[in-house]
């Protein structure tokens, strides 16, 4: 397993409570960093983070897709930690299965906002500090579904597509500073985001897999340690691909 140097560097990590969130908040942890973890439900994190050293973490009550929320996050983290030097947006949604024409439209827009907006409003919210001290690392979790668009999904797909087209334009914008901001785009994990759907959708995803399994969220977490680190200097507004091989593009 690769190791990084995380001492003295501050990560918000959105959903960092449970899933994907979780796993990197304890590598993060575990490399040195101090961790916030921003999320809508703290009462009840894994163990892999309430067991975290409490001088090490925050946790922090958030609604990503409402502006206020994200800004109280923010000034409660800073007030904890001094600064931000990393951003890993995990915080995200999955929705039902329906068709686009049978698809809720209030459901279709809670989705985006969370998904997608709640990227946005938190890149917004860590951008000015990492632009004034030169340096961050932000990481957006996407999807492969937001390449490929998974049919009965079509919100989900289309607010990752979203995720991805941000992380380019942030990316050129920040280009000239030491500030790298870069999405990974995973197959299907198995994390609580899979109560939300149906099994037969679920047994669909599989189906797309090449590698005939679903990524576990250490290899997510594998992946975005480097991503979020100070070695990763020259890569930006990219896609890292974790879909073991469905990726076409």
């Amino acid at each position: 397993m690769n190791s990084y140097d995380y001492s003295g560097q501050v990560a918000v990590i959105t959903g960092g409570a449970n899933g994907i969130g979780a796993a990197v908040a304890q590598r993060m942890a575990q490399s040195g960093a101090r961790v916030a973890i921003w999320d809508m439900d703290i009462t009840a994190p894994e163990a892999k983070v309430a067991d975290l050293p409490k001088a090490s973490k925050l946790l922090v009550q958030v609604d990503v897709s409402v502006g206020a929320s994200v800004t109280a996050a923010m000034a409660a983290t800073e007030a904890a930690f001094g600064k931000v030097d990393v951003l890993i947006n995990s915080a995200g949604i999955a929705g039902p299965n329906a068709t686009l024409a049978n698809y809720d439209p209030d459901i279709w827009r809670r989705i985006l906002a969370i998904n997608l907006d709640g990227s946005f409003l938190c890149c917004k919210a860590v951008v000015p500090g990492m632009m004034a001290r030169n340096y961050g690392r932000i990481v957006n979790i996407a999807s492969i579904a937001g390449k490929e668009g998974n049919p009965n999904a079509s919100a989900y797909s289309a607010s990752k597509a979203g995720v991805i087209a941000m992380t380019k334009s942030l990316g050129k914008e920040l280009a000239t500073h030491d500030i790298s901001v870069n999405c990974v785009t995973p197959a299907t994990a198995k994390t609580r985001i899979l109560d939300q759907l149906s099994q037969e959708f679920i047994d669909y995803m599989l189906s797309k897999i090449p590698r005939g399994r679903f990524v576990t969220v250490a290899e997510i977490a594998s992946m975005i340690l480097w991503m979020a680190s100070a070695e990763n200097s020259f890569t930006t507004g990219s896609v890292f691909d974790l879909s073991g091989g469905r990726a076409t593009y």
